[in-house]
């Protein structure tokens, strides 16, 4: 890998020296598919005087599936329900003893728009538990996760369930706004004659639908496309991008047949089989992949199905409580979760430069470098993506001329990053990935002896979130 990126890196035009340069150390050993090594716990807690300690006690997560899979014949609200119903399973928590329960979810299905309400009863919650959905892209969940933390932090609850769902297999597809208008007033029509006369104004164009599509409202312009600049911008090759997909998916596999992947619950789906694990998880080799067209910017893009995340079915859970009543429950937290930024840049040429963004605030704000993270976890919703902000975090340049800084915050580097796979294989349920980055990190710092994980997401809106997570004492 290192000899071809090598190669890659010097024959980029003069324009993207820079930009090479700054890689050429984070892509250098074939290391990068090894876990990292063990490390001494030896820092100090981030706990502020003060403030709450608010900690995940668990998290889990139905497997994520490809759309158009075992899932296709449910509703989002089943998959919600199962991930409750799979926290309730390994925790033992009594449903009566939370408090306040928030999902997350992109494409709503409109007969269950709150879905965390529907998917609360459905699991057996009392009615008198609180619920509510929030929307913020990619970062759903981030979003439920960390209003979960504000409420704890406020006093106003202790304890708390968090998710984020997502069934792409089924998304709502409308009628166009003519027919819809002329449907909602042939509805108040009140004689024969009125509703006659309504329906003599429909014409042909009428019946044709709106088809949903992965694109942003301001720009129009897919996510794909956007990935696909956003990766020439940054001069990140086909080759790269191809490597790193194949990197995600090899690591993937390895965690999944090590029984790493802790937070995945079996869910017996009704009239089928029980599913067990993720599907989307496939290596492939570089010959195989070198041979798709690509996806988005026809014939010279370099995005492919291959290095891109795929269309996911999935649902998550995570249970957060103060630390106090935790213990007094009598649970082993694994980890607290500590300072958090969102942040918001251009939505067309930064739309996906969320964790460039977010992680030296993040950092900032706890008092941490780059140098103290023991483990990284990021979301990767296409290969481009992932490189080109591996690329800006790692460029004087770019902090200088974009971010306001007066020098870069530095790459991850890759024996640290994403060490059990990522949203390329493991799948990409927009409103559910969050909850899964943190668990992850949470499992890794246990497995690998460390102490503080850091997790970042883009989303769409060009917006992104950041999250340190610190593994709670052993």
């Amino acid at each position: 890998m290192s000899s071809m990126l090598t190669h890659a890196i010097r024959n980029l035009p003069a324009s993207s020296a820079w930009a090479a340069r700054v890689f050429a150390r984070s892509l250098s050993c074939s290391a990068q598919l090894q876990a990292a090594a063990v490390q001494p716990k030896s820092k100090k807690t981030l706990a502020k005087s003060g403030v709450k300690n608010i900690v995940v006690v668990e998290g889990v997560r139905i497997p994520f599936l490809q759309s158009g899979t075992s899932y296709a014949d449910l509703m989002p609200h089943d998959l919600a329900r199962a991930a409750l119903q799979g926290l309730l399973n390994r925790t033992s928590v009594p449903r009566d003893v939370v408090d306040y329960i928030v999902y997350g979810t992109v494409i709503q299905e409109v007969k269950t728009s709150n879905v965390a309400r529907e998917a609360a009863l459905g699991a057996g919650f009392s009615d008198k538990t609180p619920a509510h959905t929030v929307t913020m892209a990619c970062i759903s969940s981030n979003q439920a996760m960390t209003t979960g933390v504000g409420m704890i932090a406020a006093g106003q609850c202790d304890v708390v369930v968090a998710g984020g769902v997502e069934l792409m297999s089924d998304v709502p597809i409308r009628h166009s706004r003519k027919m819809r208008k002329t449907m909602l007033t042939l509805n108040r029509a009140k004689t024969l004659g009125q509703k006659l006369s309504l329906i003599s104004k429909i014409r042909p164009d009428y019946f044709a639908p709106e088809l949903p599509a992965v694109a942003e409202f301001s720009t129009s312009e897919t996510m794909g496309h956007s990935a696909d600049r956003l990766a020439a911008a940054f001069a990140v090759s086909r080759l790269e991008q191809d490597e790193y997909a194949l990197r995600s998916h090899t690591l993937a596999k390895k965690a999944q047949d090590g029984g790493l992947l802790l937070d995945v619950v079996p869910f017996k789906v009704p009239g089928k089989d029980t599913v067990t694990k993720d599907n989307g998880i496939r290596p492939s080799s570089m010959e195989q992949m070198g041979k798709l067209k690509p996806a988005f910017v026809k014939p010279y893009g370099t995005v492919t199905a291959a290095n891109s995340s795929f269309l996911t079915d999935g649902a998550s859970a995570i249970l957060l409580m103060s630390e106090e009543k935790a213990l007094a429950m009598g649970y082993k937290p694994k980890a607290y979760l500590r300072d958090f930024v969102y942040v918001s840049q251009d939505p067309k040429d930064q739309l996906l430069l969320g964790p460039t963004y977010a992680t030296p605030k993040v950092l900032e704000k706890a008092g941490l470098t780059m140098a103290d993270i023991d483990v990284f976890e990021f979301h990767e919703a296409f290969a481009g993506q992932i490189l080109a902000n591996l690329k800006a975090m790692d460029s004087d340049w770019f902090a200088q001329n974009y971010m306001g800084r007066k020098s870069k915050v530095g790459a991850p580097p890759l024996e640290k990053f994403n060490n059990w796979g990522g949203s390329l294989s493991l799948g990409h349920p927009f409103g559910a990935t969050g909850c899964r980055l943190v668990i992850t990190a949470a499992h890794r710092l246990k497995k690998e002896g460390g102490q503080y994980g850091l997790v970042a997401a883009c989303a769409a809106g060009g917006q992104g979130h950041a999250m340190v997570v610190e593994l709670y004492p052993q």
